[in-house]
C-alpha cells in the first residue's frame, strides 16, 4: 500500500461528508419513517406458513436477516479488498446497492411483501456492508492523537445530515398539499410521502456519497492470485487467533459485542416502542426523532471531551450505565413526558458509545496499519453478529409475550454483561500489546 498521508484536512472532511451520506439511511430508513411505515402497511398478525409473527417482531427478524448476511459476507468483501487493493471500489458497490434499494423501498406497499421487505433487506446490507470500509479508513488518514476528536466529526456530520433530509420528509408528511402529495384522505397523503422519502433518501447516500468518494484516498490495486473469497475467513479466523495473546483485546471486544446488542436494538425499535405502547401521533415521533438526533450531536461531542480528560475506559462505563438506566424506565414509562425524556438520554449516548468504541478500538491496534482492514472487518463482523443477538433476543421475546416492554427489559441484561467485560478490560495494558 502507498503511503496516505494523515491530518488532511480535506481528507477528514470527505471521509466525515460519508457519514453525512448514509446515515441518512440510519435514520430514516432504519428509525424514523420506515418501522412506522412497515406496521401501518402490514397486518398486525402475520402468518407465515404454520406460524405466526406480530408485525413489530416481524421487523426486528427482517433486521436480524440483514444482518446475518452482512456478517457472513463481510470476511469475503474484506479479503477481497486488501488483497485487491479496492477499498475505495467496495464502498462504491454498497452504496449504490443501498441507495437503489431505498429507492425501490418506494412500492413497498404494493408488491408482496417478502419482496418489499427484501428491499430493505437489501438496504441495510448496503449500509451495513460499508461501514467496513469506512470504518477502516480512521487509523490510515489521522494520527492516534486525533481518533476521539475526528470519529465525533464523522458521527456530527451523520447526525446533521440526516436530521436535515428527515425535516424535509416530515414537512411532506405533514403537510402533503403543500408539496401536491397525491392521496384521498390526509393518511393517504402522508403514506405516499414517506414512500417518496424513501426515494430522497436514496439519493442522497449516492449523490453525497460519491462527493466524498472524490477526496477520499485512492485505491492501490494489487492483483494477488489467492483464492480472495476465502482470504477473508482466514483473516478472520488468524486475528482471532492473535486475540489469544491479547487478552485485554478480546475482553473489550466481548464487551463491544454485548453493549452494541443493547444499542443498536434500541435504536431500531424505538420509534415502534413509542408507537405501539404509548401511542405517539406523527407530529411527537417527529420531535422524539429529532431530540434524538440533535442531543445525539452534543453526546458525541461531549463523549469525545469526557474520555480526553478521564479517559476511554471511564467515559466507556458511564454510557453503559446510562443505558442500563434507560432499560429500566422504558420498561415502567406509562408517560410521553417521561418517554421525551428518555428519547434525550438515548440521543446523549448513541453517538457517544459509538464514536468512542471505534476511537478505542483504533487506539488498540497500534502499529497494525498493514492489517487495519482485517482488524476492522472483525470487528465489524462482531458488531452485525451482534445487532442479531440483540434483535432475535427482542424479536423473540416480543412474539413469546406479546409485550414490548419485556423485550426492551431483557436488552438491559446484554449491557450488564457487557459493562462486567470492560470493568475486566485494562486499557493501558491493551494499548501497548
Amino acid at each position: 500500500m502507498s503511503e496516505i498521508t494523515k491530518n488532511v484536512k480535506k481528507t477528514i472532511n470527505a471521509w466525515a461528508l460519508f457519514d453525512w451520506a448514509n446515515s441518512a439511511y440510519a435514520l430514516v430508513i432504519s428509525t424514523a419513517i420506515f418501522p412506522i411505515f412497515f406496521l401501518n402497511n402490514t397486518d398486525p398478525v402475520i402468518n407465515i406458513g404454520s406460524l405466526s409473527f406480530t408485525n413489530s417482531s416481524l421487523w426486528t427478524f427482517a433486521v436480524s436477516i440483514s444482518y446475518i448476511i452482512i456478517a457472513f459476507i463481510t470476511p469475503i468483501l474484506s479479503g477481497m479488498a486488501d488483497y485487491s487493493g479496492k477499498r475505495l471500489h467496495y464502498l462504491k458497490i454498497f452504496t449504490i446497492l443501498g441507495s437503489i434499494s431505498c429507492i425501490a423501498l418506494y412500492f413497498f406497499d404494493v408488491v408482496p411483501l417478502w419482496l418489499g421487505t427484501s428491499a430493505f433487506i437489501l438496504a441495510t446490507i448496503g449500509f451495513a456492508g460499508g461501514i467496513v470500509f469506512y470504518n477502516s479508513y480512521l487509523p490510515l488518514i489521522v494520527t492516534e492523537d486525533r481518533f476521539d476528536r475526528v470519529s465525533a466529526k464523522g458521527f456530527a456530520a451523520g447526525y446533521i445530515g440526516s436530521v436535515i433530509l428527515l425535516v424535509f420528509i416530515l414537512w411532506m408528511i405533514l403537510a402533503p398539499d403543500t408539496f401536491n402529495i397525491p392521496g384521498s384522505t390526509v393518511e393517504e397523503q402522508g403514506n405516499n410521502a414517506s414512500a417518496i422519502g424513501f426515494i430522497l433518501v436514496g439519493l442522497w447516500w449516492i449523490i453525497f456519497g460519491f462527493i466524498s468518494f472524490k477526496n477520499l484516498p485512492k485505491d492501490n490495486r494489487l492483483f494477488s492470485e489467492e483464492n480472495l473469497f476465502t482470504k477473508g475467513f482466514q483473516e478472520i479466523k488468524s486475528v482471532y487467533g492473535e486475540l489469544k495473546d491479547q487478552p485485554d483485546l478480546k475482553r473489550f471486544l466481548w464487551s463491544f459485542f454485548f453493549y452494541s446488542a443493547g444499542v443498536q436494538t434500541i435504536i431500531y425499535v424505538a420509534t415502534v416502542f413509542a408507537d405501539i405502547i404509548l401511542n405517539f401521533e406523527s407530529s411527537e415521533m417527529i420531535a422524539i426523532v429529532l431530540v434524538l438526533q440533535l442531543v445525539g450531536i452534543v453526546g458525541a461531542y461531549l463523549f469525545a471531551f469526557v474520555s480526553d480528560k478521564i479517559g476511554n475506559k471511564k467515559a466507556l462505563t458511564i454510557m453503559i450505565l446510562i443505558w442500563i438506566l434507560i432499560c429500566l424506565i422504558a420498561y415502567f414509562c406509562t408517560g410521553k413526558t417521561l418517554f421525551y425524556f428518555l428519547a434525550g438520554l438515548v440521543g446523549m449516548v448513541m453517538g457517544g458509545i459509538q464514536s468512542i468504541s471505534r476511537s478505542t478500538y483504533s487506539k488498540m491496534l497500534n502499529d497494525k496499519e498493514d492489517d487495519v482492514t482485517s482488524y476492522f472487518a472483525f470487528y465489524d463482523v462482531l458488531y452485525k453478529t451482534s445487532i442479531v443477538a440483540g434483535t432475535l433476543a427482542y424479536g423473540i421475546v416480543d412474539n413469546l409475550t406479546g409485550n414490548l416492554r419485556y423485550s426492551v427489559l431483557s436488552l438491559a441484561v446484554f449491557f450488564v454483561i457487557g459493562l462486567y467485560l470492560l470493568s475486566k478490560t485494562n486499557f493501558e495494558k491493551a494499548m501497548a500489546n
